[in-house]
């Protein structure tokens, strides 16, 4: 490999030679638009057929004078092949879902998509808006809330420069935006692509730490394009960039190197994550097929050179003093096909790892061969899973999959790519977070992916092991915001429930949640728990808590105290099954703790539209303490979608986080009987959960929502949560592009699936309520060898006139709990149900009613 005499690139670094030049990136400014759409876009439009390309067909479309071909690759058959054509990943890819809907392997680290200019919006790259397209890069997250993550290292592809020449090629990221070709977005599992209104067709697959991209161009000499806001006839010489940016513009240095001979483009940079504190590293490795080099070189900001080959942080200051930095390879028209092939490695350790991953994984530039392989990862994986899905139609068949095809997104496995320590254990990141996920995707996941779900509870455990504490949330290696409790210990709690054994030291879980309970960190706003000394000797976070061991948020007085308790509650299940009973015992009793913070006397208070003061019939709240047990009022509507919804997020002063008090209200899990007690017995219960879905105090956008549609069986009618699961789906959740109603976090699909399967768990409990699924007949692969647990509907009724549970048989034998244990997914089983179109008197005996504050011993 060349490179320039006297660079510091190139010592002692293998095939890349490169040892990571350093430079600053300031932010730019966003704008809307940044560039006219031209009159060539809606003849393109116009020609163009829409993405509905059948698996296993080959395309074809006109564009600018050429015709270009593909296809979808279907694969070899089998049942989690045959339903990828039921995943659409564009659903959530717009109306703050933050989905990521582009080339994917399940937990993949490499994730390419095309980036868009869609500010607060596109913290996973892309959003199906009309606004341009600034790049196709190769890492990103999916579903977060908050700022734009990784979308580190975006390539771009322009079909030719005006008058030939690459310097008038547009660089900076604001300036090159092209508008896309509005319904060209084609997303399939392992699959996307998109048409450009520059001629550009951008198709993209991957493997676990590269992006292979298929950029194909019409063959005509010349394409009149809009440049400059007018329409300029544009040569056939395509010119290829590499930018050193990420989506959040957070890099603060970084360099890049191109070599002339062969066109590889290489470079890293230290950026900054979107939800918590710190930097990482990042590199990639680029290289190109199908076209011979006519030229190479670097840019920054507008300023293009052919004779600068490298920037690093020394050069980088005078070069560019703010905005994009890279590198570009001006091709020759392609020698066949009308298409260039990108390749670009990515790796957290080095610019060598990152030409290595893509060596190994991609070393032919197959396209269709690596297209093959990432839908056949996601065909295994959703082979865990079969239904009869007779009557169903395919918008409830492609909410269902599609919904599961999301959970596994992240967390990503990115063992073996770990920049701050070195251990034999898997590593997994992008916990986004835990206070989202513990509800319903990681109890999902330990039933259709147990192998997966044990890595991550030994990630959790490594990550303790080596950062001293566990996270509630992380990203790019990363410490992330805590939003409240210390929920990883509900993770590892429910893991240890449920058999999650392979592999997991035991001894240092239990010292990890154990530390959460007890050991105060420094800053407890991206680890751990704060007020512990409150905590601990009053029993319950007062709102005017002077706190001297660490510094965190003391807002969210209510929220964290009540997830404190059940932090405990689960702490208190792994003791007892560790034979630690001491421990049992203290940390049960703190789990009463939110006790402490029930006012029994708070009335519901509120404003009606006119400006009227109303007061609702129940009595009864959470509500802020001060030190010296004396009340602090917190309105019971704040928080909700009908009275200051958005004053609740991170930042918030507020006592409750993402949610009401009359929500949190509801956040009692492990002791259901005292709550429904305190709320005026089973039948004012229920009325009060059902005044909570009917008055527009709920809000499904947040996962804390979630328990709440199923906990009318602690009031025994479980008849309640099925009318309601049945009220959500598909009104808020379905297939249309904005078809979940908030961010997905990887759970807005769990929360589906779960619905659609017929049962829904209480995680960091072995229990799982019950209700008829949304198909005739659902399979889930069991642990045991060659088992399957099976739930089926006698009398399907596709219509869903039939929404409630009349009787009950498993495995033969009638069955008359509302609620069923793990051992049904370990051991297999066939679960039926008989419904009807009125509630019955099923689950609803006192004995049928799901377990509440369980005795310790298991007795």
């Amino acid at each position: 490999m060349g490179r320039r005499p006297g660079s510091p690139y190139g010592k002692a670094r293998g095939i890349a030679g490169y040892n990571g030049g350093r430079f600053t990136l300031p932010s730019f400014p966003r704008r809307s638009r940044a560039l006219v759409f031209a009159l060539c876009a809606l003849f393109v439009f116009v020609m163009l057929p829409k993405p509905d390309i059948p698996i296993g067909r080959t395309f074809s479309f006109f564009m600018f004078g050429s015709t270009v071909t593909g296809s979808i690759s279907s694969g070899p058959k089998g049942h989690g092949m045959d339903v990828l054509r039921y995943v659409d990943p564009l659903i959530g890819t717009t109306n703050g879902g933050h989905v990521f809907p582009g080339a994917s392997l399940p937990y993949g680290m490499a994730k390419a998509v095309a980036d868009t200019l869609s500010p607060a919006e596109n913290a996973a790259g892309y959003v199906s808006d009309e606004n341009p397209v600034i790049g196709f890069s190769h890492m990103h997250d999916s579903g977060t809330g908050g700022n734009p993550s990784l979308g580190n290292f975006p390539l771009f592809a322009h079909r030719g420069c005006p008058e030939d020449d690459f310097s008038k090629c547009k660089f900076p990221a604001m300036e090159r935006a092209t508008y896309r070709v509005q319904g060209s977005a084609l997303a399939r599992p392992g699959y996307f692509s998109l048409n450009l209104t520059n001629s550009v067709r951008a198709e993209m697959t991957v493997t676990e730490h590269a992006a292979l991209y298929r950029f194909s161009f019409p063959g005509t000499e010349t394409v009149s394009v809009g440049v400059d806001e007018e329409k300029k006839d544009v040569p056939y010489s395509p010119l290829l960039l590499v930018d050193l940016t990420d989506l959040g513009n957070t890099r603060s240095s970084g360099g890049v190197q191109v070599y002339p001979e062969t066109g590889r483009i290489i470079g890293d940079g230290v950026y900054s994550p979107s939800f918590g504190v710190g930097q990482y590293s990042a590199y990639f490795c680029a290289d190109f097929e199908g076209a011979k080099i006519r030229k190479t070189g670097t840019f920054a900001r507008n300023n293009a050179s052919e004779e600068v080959k490298w920037i690093d942080g020394a050069s980088a200051g005078f070069f560019n003093p703010g905005g994009s930095t890279g590198a570009w390879v001006h091709f020759e028209q392609p020698e066949k096909g009308d298409s260039i092939l990108a390749r670009v490695g990515v790796s957290f350790l080095s610019v060598d790892r990152a030409c290595a991953n893509a060596e190994a994984e991609i070393p032919d530039f197959g396209f269709e061969r690596v297209q093959t392989a990432a839908r056949e990862a996601w065909g295994d994986k959703l082979g865990a899973i079969q239904v009869d899905a007779t009557g169903v139609s395919e918008e409830m068949q492609t909410t269902f999959w599609s919904g599961l095809y999301r959970t596994m997104l992240s967390p990503q496995n990115i063992t073996g790519e770990n920049q701050l320590w070195n251990s034999t254990e898997p590593y997994y990141d992008s916990f986004y977070c835990i206070w989202d996920s513990f509800r319903a995707q990681h109890p999902l996941l330990t039933i259709i992916d147990p192998v997966a779900q044990t890595e991550m509870v030994r990630s959790l455990i490594d990550i303790y092991r080596n950062v001293g504490k566990l996270p509630d949330c992380r990203m790019s290696f990363c410490k992330g915001f805590s939003q409240g409790g210390s929920n990883a210990d509900i993770v590892i709690g429910d893991a240890f429930l449920k058999n999650i054994t392979d592999g997991v030291d035991w001894t240092t879980a239990y010292e990890a949640v154990v530390s959460d309970a007890e050991l105060e960190p420094k800053n407890w706003g991206v680890e751990g728990r704060g007020n512990l000394v409150s905590w601990h000797e009053l029993g319950y976070i007062p709102w005017n808590d002077e706190d001297k061991n660490g510094t965190g948020p003391t807002s969210r007085t209510i929220s964290r105290s009540v997830e404190y308790a059940y932090d405990d509650f689960c702490i208190a299940n792994i003791a007892a099954g560790l034979n630690k009973h001491s421990d049992a015992e203290k940390y049960h009793s703190r789990s009463a703790n939110w006790k402490n913070l029930w006012n029994g006397a708070q009335k519901d208070v509120y404003l009606d539209p006119r400006g009227d003061v109303l007061q609702s019939e129940f009595t009864g709240f959470l509500q802020p303490k001060l030190m010296d047990g004396t009340w602090r009022y917190h309105n019971t509507r704040t928080c909700s979608p009908i009275h200051d919804m958005h004053s609740c997020y991170y930042d918030t002063a507020h006592d409750t986080y993402e949610g009401s008090p009359w929500l949190y209200s509801f956040f009692v899990p492990q002791d259901m009987v005292s709550l429904v007690s305190l709320m005026g017995g089973p039948d004012r219960f229920v009325q009060r959960l059902t005044y909570y879905h009917e008055s527009g105090i709920a809000y499904m956008g947040n996962e804390q929502a979630f328990l709440t549609v199923f906990q009318f069986h602690y009031g025994g009618r479980p008849g309640l949560s099925s009318f309601w699961a049945h009220r959500y789906i598909p009104s808020q959740f379905n297939a249309s592009i904005n078809g979940i109603p908030g961010n997905d976090d990887c759970a807005m699909g769990a929360f589906s699936a779960f619905v659609y399967m017929g049962f829904f768990p209480v995680a960091g409990q072995d229990v799982y309520l019950l209700t008829p699924p949304l198909f005739e007949e659902v399979r889930i692969r069991a642990r045991e060898e060659g088992k399957w647990a099976v739930i089926r509907v006698r009398n399907f009724d596709p219509s869903y006139k039939r929404k409630y549970i009349q009787r009950a048989w498993l495995n033969g034998k009638k069955y008359s709990r509302s609620w069923i244990t793990h051992e049904f997914f370990m051991k297999g089983g066939l679960l039926e149900f008989v419904v009807g179109e009125e509630e019955g008197g099923w689950g609803r005996g006192d004995g049928d009613l799901p377990p509440s504050w369980p005795v310790l011993d298991g007795t």
